[in-house]
C-alpha cells in the first residue's frame, strides 16, 4: 500500500541481484525495508539485509545494520540474525514468516 511502480520495480531488481548474492543489492534492501519502501516498514527485515550485505564485504552496510539496531529489541536483533542465517537464494529472499 502506498508503494510506488519504481519502488515495485526497485524491488523486484534488487531480490533478483540478491538472488546472486550482490552485497550492494542486500544493502538496498535492507533500506527499502528500514523505511518502508515498496515493502512494509521491518526493523527485522532490514537488519537481515543489511547483515547479509556487510558479511558480502558491503562496507557501509555494518554501520546500517548497527544503526537499525539501536530501534530493535535484543529478541528482535536475534530473529534477524537468524533469518540472515538461514537465508536461501532459492526461497523467496525475503521470508515472512519466524
Amino acid at each position: 500500500q502506498g508503494a510506488t511502480f519504481s519502488d515495485q520495480m526497485a524491488l523486484f531488481w534488487f531480490q533478483k541481484a540478491a538472488e546472486q548474492r550482490n552485497a550492494l543489492a542486500f544493502a538496498k534492501l535492507g533500506m527499502m525495508y528500514e523505511r518502508g519502501r515498496g515493502v512494509s516498514q521491518s526493523l527485522i527485515e532490514a537488519h537481515m539485509w543489511y547483515n547479509l550485505s556487510a558479511a558480502y564485504g558491503e562496507r557501509r552496510a555494518a554501520e546500517s545494520r548497527n544503526a537499525v539496531a539501536t530501534r530493535m529489541t535484543s529478541a528482535q536483533i536475534t530473529e534477524a540474525e537468524e533469518r540472515a542465517k538461514k537465508w536461501n537464494p532459492k526461497q523467496r529472499p525475503s521470508p515472512q514468516t519466524p
